[in-house]
């Protein structure tokens, strides 16, 4: 039973930690195709909402754009992004920036280095204070019932 209070915490760690990777690898493709230099015109093809939630909590609903550009090289590009302006519709021509090694982490989201790197900087902290509330949980938890442990086996 103790272990149960060692193992969920541990997963709970390691899910953070996967949620914090995502988050950098995606701030680091941002700032690499910003940085890039390359643009092209993409031609938004359709657009779509997702919703979560419901019931007894609250509703989030996301918008969802699938852009088409061709590379400096010819190549046609297919991307979806999330969280886009609600102001483009399908058939509206969107500047992309881009990658020549990955085109297809492109992104229609205008240059915005310190706001991204705030939301990057901002989740990771609060991330941090997660995974440190979960160590706390398990070290209290230890000192707490370690020493019950001691006396209950006593002769």
């Amino acid at each position: 039973m103790d272990a149960f209070f060692y193992v969920v915490p541990s997963l709970m760690i390691a899910m953070v930690l996967l949620a914090a990777i995502r988050v950098v690898r995606r701030s680091l493709h941002l700032r690499s195709a910003w940085n890039s230099g390359l643009t092209a015109e993409a031609r938004c093809l359709r657009t779509y909402t997702t919703t979560r939630g419901g019931g007894d909590s609250s509703v989030r609903t996301t918008l969802h754009h699938v852009y088409e550009f061709s590379t400096r090289e010819g190549r046609p590009v297919r991307l979806e992004e999330a969280d886009g302006p609600s102001t483009v519709i399908e058939g509206d021509i969107v500047t992309v920036h881009y990658t020549a090694k990955h085109p297809e982490r492109a992104t229609a989201h205008p240059p915005a280095s310190g706001r991204a790197a705030a939301g990057t900087v901002g989740l990771l902290v609060f991330f941090a204070v997660f995974i440190a509330f979960c160590i706390g949980f398990m070290v209290t938890y230890h000192q707490a019932f370690a020493a019950d442990d001691l006396f209950t086996s006593m002769p």
